[in-house]
């Protein structure tokens, strides 16, 4: 497979690693747009949410806790920040591996993009 965060977590691709356990690996953003951004990916190659199905419930609940859990060990957890994940073309997603961004640090306007 060819996908670069697959090559990231493999280590295959040096990295900045934030956290990891058996099913997700979250590394700093090569190209930030906060002074806090990073990505936190299911080590499961899954193209994006819409390639989701009931097996995944307990992996996104998971994803979810780890991104409260990063937030709090940045210090931005009470100041605030945006988790998301773009999907497809037209929703920005430049990787086709499911990959949430969490973003902080500064204050972040509405709309996005």
């Amino acid at each position: 497979m060819d996908c670069i965060f697959c090559k990231i977590i493999s280590g295959d691709i040096p990295s900045t690693k934030v956290y990891e356990d058996e099913h997700v690996y979250a590394f700093k953003d090569i190209n930030p747009e906060a002074p806090v951004h990073v990505l936190i990916v299911p080590k499961e190659h899954i193209e994006s949410v819409a390639h989701l199905d009931a097996t995944h419930h307990s992996l996104i609940g998971h994803i979810h806790l780890i991104a409260k859990q990063i937030a709090e060990d940045a210090g931005i957890d009470q100041s605030g920040y945006r988790l998301l994940t773009n999907i497809g073309k037209d929703g920005g997603q430049s990787v086709l591996h499911l990959h949430y961004h969490l973003l902080g640090g500064r204050l972040l306007k509405w709309p996005p993009g």
